[in-house]
């Protein structure tokens, strides 16, 4: 009785049972959402925490409910700045958004519009607080990521990624 050896390509295949042909590249920034006890001073010791770093600030938004806020932070270094974080037991997590530039003209009607075609809904959004390319920018998160993206750069609008956030000033 003989054995039957598959080829060496289906061996590869069996190995990496998950591995796709293409991989989905998007220019996502990585928001932080950091978790605050609702005591005076609370905002304070979080910006603390970025001092003297290398670390900027360059989006936020602050949601307060009962007990706690959420503050979602943009940063121009993510990695440190979770360093920072976990270094002072501040509990956080990351999400991936995106920021897109708002055009001359229409501006926010014509990035709502876009996601509309590609039937995207817009869960949040707010401004950054500086202007990398010297244009406003606005950070989003959406129910669908990669059909965002796809209808974005479909229509021309210049998405930003982390590496484009940097050197942006001593925001803190």
């Amino acid at each position: 009785m003989s054995s039957y050896n598959p080829p060496d390509s289906n061996r590869i295949m069996a190995s990496n049972p998950y591995e796709t042909a293409e991989s989905f590249e998007s220019p996502s920034v990585r928001q932080l959402s950091i978790f605050l006890e609702d005591r005076v001073g609370a905002l304070l010791r979080l910006f603390k925490a970025f001092e003297g770093s290398s670390v900027h600030i360059v989006g936020m938004s602050m949601v307060h409910a009962i007990d706690c806020s959420i503050v979602r932070l943009i940063c121009d270094d993510t990695d440190t700045a979770i360093e920072l974080l976990d270094a002072r037991k501040f509990p956080h997590t990351s999400t991936e958004l995106l920021v897109v530039e708002i055009p001359h003209g229409l501006g926010l009607m014509s990035i709502c519009s876009a996601l509309l075609t590609g039937e995207v809904n817009l869960d949040y959004a707010y401004p950054l607080m500086v202007r990398p390319t010297g244009r406003a920018a606005l950070a989003i998160h959406t129910d669908n990521h990669e059909m965002a993206v796809q209808v974005l750069n479909s229509r021309r609008f210049t998405l930003m990624n982390e590496e484009s956030l940097g050197g942006s000033g001593p925001l803190r």
